[in-house]
């Protein structure tokens, strides 16, 4: 059975990080994470990876799960939230194996099995999340995973006071490592929410809305960790 940091971490798959106050983003840049930068370059190539693999999906009939319209700001978040991860292991001395990672994909293989499609057709059309970045994926679980073992001492909990406690501490730690990294999004692609972990459209400069709806959720900029 997979962890409970799995279990959260799975939750960007079937379900479709403090930004900077900085107004500027270095030329070239989608988004900038502590001294790096995730290039427009990369971004483009990703989301056409994820085009092509919509394609491929299309002509077996399988459709995708998440907004296509948002599909840049998905694969953005993704982007990020593997560059938040690094810096997460290295704040704990984490550090993961090829064999750890290909473990966590076995894992994700089964899921995809049991809904019969392959590996790359579940995240893609589950999780907007382009084929060539599994490796990718899996570090991140892997990442996840020892963190839980880490904070647990090695003893997965079974209660759920004691899973929820668990969930907590993890969200609280991924909330600092992005934090540290003081990710700062190009406004040409949108905003990032710490609610959510995602990149959102921006609000629209054109028409502020003066009234906003009771359901409208602000975008979390700067959470209180």
């Amino acid at each position: 059975m997979p962890r409970t940091a799995l279990k959260l971490a799975a939750a960007l798959l079937v379900a479709g990080l403090a930004a900077s106050a900085c107004s500027t983003v270095k030329m070239g840049a989608a988004a900038i994470t502590g001294n790096s930068r995730i290039s427009s370059a990369t971004l483009t190539d990703e989301v056409a990876n994820l085009d092509s693999a919509y394609q491929t999906n299309h002509a077996k009939g399988i459709k995708p799960q998440r907004a296509v319209a948002q599909k840049t700001q998905q694969v953005l978040s993704w982007l990020i939230v593997f560059r938040i991860y690094d810096e997460l292991a290295a704040q704990h001395n984490i550090s993961v194996t090829p064999a750890q990672s290909k473990s966590q994909l076995t894992r994700l293989s089964a899921q995809a099995a049991q809904s019969k499609v392959t590996l790359p057709e579940y995240v893609s059309a589950a999780g907007a999340l382009p084929p060539d970045l599994l490796p990718e994926l899996g570090q991140y679980f892997a990442i996840q995973n020892a963190l839980a073992t880490q904070l647990d001492g090695g003893t997965a909990p079974t209660s759920a006071a004691a899973q929820t406690q668990l969930s907590t501490e993890i969200g609280h730690q991924q909330c600092l490592a992005a934090k540290s990294l003081g990710v700062t999004v190009n406004p040409q692609y949108g905003e990032f929410d710490y609610a959510n972990y995602t990149v959102v459209p921006a609000p629209s400069t054109l028409a502020a809305n003066p009234s906003p709806t009771p359901s409208s959720s602000p975008v979390l900029v700067n959470p209180p960790c």
